[in-house]
C-alpha cells in the first residue's frame, strides 16, 4: 500500500504482485478539504489508513517523505499528517517505509524531477488503468507503493555488499521462499 499524505487531499494506492506483474487491487483519494478544522483532518486520515489496512491487509505501506518549502505552517501541516498516517500503520502492525518525492519520481520514471503526469502516465503503462486527471493525488500513493516493490525487490536495496546468492539468502531470510 502506498500513501501520499496531505491535509487537503490524501492518496492512496494498493497493488498486488504477481510474479512479475503488478496488479492494482485500489486507489483513491480523501477530500479533507470540507473539514474546517485541522485536528478533524488528522482523525480522518487516522480513520481511513486503518480502514485501508482493515480492508487489504497489506503487508507494508510506503509513505512520501517530507519535503521542504517555504511555509512553515504548510510543512508543519502536512508533517502532522504524515505522522498520523505512518502511525496508524504502524499501531495496525503493518511495516512502513518512507521515500523521498524524487526517489519515487526516479523509481517510477527513470527522472528524479519528473511531473505528476509523467509518473501517472507510467503507472497507467505499468498497472493498466484508465487515467482520469482527478485522480492525481491517487497516482501519487500508488507510486509509492510502486516504488516500494521496486526497492524491496531490488538486490541493491539491503544497501550491503554481497558475495552471492548464499550470502543474499543468509542475509534476506523473509524474502525467500
Amino acid at each position: 500500500m502506498g500513501i501520499d499524505p496531505g491535509t487537503i487531499v490524501m492518496g492512496y494506492g494498493v497493488i498486488e504482485v504477481e510474479g512479475q506483474r503488478i496488479k492494482l487491487i485500489s486507489m483513491g483519494v480523501v477530500q479533507l478539504s470540507k473539514y474546517d478544522d485541522h485536528l478533524d483532518r488528522l482523525k480522518i486520515i487516522a480513520e481511513k489508513v486503518k480502514g485501508l489496512i482493515e480492508q487489504y491487509e497489506p503487508v507494508s505501506c510506503a509513505i512520501e517523505a517530507p519535503f521542504f518549502g517555504k511555509n512553515v505552517q504548510s510543512m508543519l501541516k502536512l508533517g502532522r499528517a504524515q505522522g498520523v498516517a505512518i502511525a496508524t500503520a504502524l499501531i495496525q502492525g503493518v511495516e512502513v517505509t518512507e521515500y523521498s518525492p524524487k526517489k519515487i519520481k526516479q523509481s517510477i520514471t527513470g527522472n528524479g524531477n519528473a511531473t505528476k503526469e509523467q509518473v501517472a502516465a507510467m503507472l497507467q503503462q505499468l498497472c493498466k488503468f484508465d487515467l482520469q486527471p482527478k485522480f492525481l493525488d491517487a497516482t501519487d500513493g500508488l507510486a509509492a507503493a510502486v516504488c516500494h516493490h521496486f526497492q524491496s525487490n531490488s538486490v541493491m536495496s539491503t544497501g550491503k555488499k554481497l558475495s552471492g546468492w548464499g550470502d543474499f539468502v543468509k542475509s534476506n531470510p523473509k524474502r525467500v521462499k
